[in-house]
């Protein structure tokens, strides 16, 4: 009894999530009797609401790999602090080569970023951001570098209650 609630919890859950293939690479293997080609994907999946997650699968085929990167990516969602329409504060990450600044802006902004770093943001939720990648340009360290980020923000009126000043 309990699996099938918890099934259909979860089946609810995965519904409202938008996917988003974000990059597939093709990759060849030369043999002896040609070249033999496998697939890697890397999906993000976000709700508007400040969940997102990502998935990055590899295959044969390119539907294979984009199946399995959307499973991966559904089970690595996390959730963020966001502040109205940005983020609460400034902060900088790096992953690997890929170094990340998210800054917050004021209503009406936009999503100011690059490609891999934009789509991370919007399927994220965040309608007002400016945010600059330096380093390299490799999507995967770049959609990790963003997640870190995004899953590093504190929430300010927790912070101030914790350091005992008042909102």
């Amino acid at each position: 009894m309990k699996q099938k609630n918890t099934a259909r919890k979860a089946e609810e859950f995965d519904s409202e999530f938008e996917e988003k293939v974000l990059y597939i690479n093709r990759c060849s293997k030369v043999v002896k009797g040609g070249r033999k080609f496998s697939f890697s994907a890397l999906i993000l999946v976000g709700d508007g609401e400040g969940h997102i997650g990502f998935g990055f699968a590899k295959a044969n085929e390119v539907s294979d790999a984009i199946r399995k990167g959307t499973e991966a990516a559904k089970k690595n969602v996390l959730f963020f602090e966001r502040e109205g329409t940005t983020i609460p504060h400034e902060i900088t990450v790096e992953w690997d080569g890929a170094r990340v600044l998210l800054r917050p802006a004021p209503e009406g902004t936009g999503v100011i970023a690059g490609s891999k770093v934009r789509s991370v943001l919007e399927l994220g939720g965040v309608k007002d951001i400016v945010a600059k990648s330096f380093g390299s340009n490799n999507p995967l360290n770049q959609v990790r570098a963003t997640i870190k980020a995004l899953s590093s923000l504190k929430n300010r009126s927790q912070t101030l209650k914790k350091r005992g000043q008042e909102v």
